[in-house]
């Protein structure tokens, strides 16, 4: 007997650039952090991921992306809720060193769900 494990859905506002990482690896896991690049921060809800995307991301790089992908919820469980701003500007803060192990615990697609343009 199979038991099915709970999942999290989460959200990750992107630039194309590390889109096309995401996409480079099959739309199953995410990148390796850059230097600069501490942490890995996915947010708990999409109306936050859609404004990073839409008024930081579009501005900055032209093009803002919101993803949505599943977690296994019990391994969430080592990373606290970060209240960053409002009670719903709400992140996991995944260490740099730590994302390999993450990214075995996607089920499933990463899925783009809005995509952003700056204004011309």
């Amino acid at each position: 007997m199979t038991t099915q494990q709970t999942t999290t859905t989460l959200w990750r506002p992107t630039g194309p650039k590390e889109l096309a990482l995401v996409r480079e690896l099959d739309w199953r896991a995410w990148p390796p952090r850059l230097p600069e690049q501490p942490i890995f921060y996915p947010v708990l809800n999409e109306d936050y991921a859609v404004r990073i995307a839409r008024d930081w991301n579009a501005t900055r790089d032209g093009t803002g992306f919101v993803t949505r992908f599943e977690v296994h919820s019990e391994f969430l469980r080592r990373y606290p809720v970060q209240q960053v701003g409002g009670r719903t500007i709400l992140e996991l803060w995944v260490p740099a060193e730590e994302l390999d192990e993450f990214n075995t615990h996607i089920v499933g697609r990463i899925q783009v769900v809005h995509e952003f343009h700056a204004p011309s």
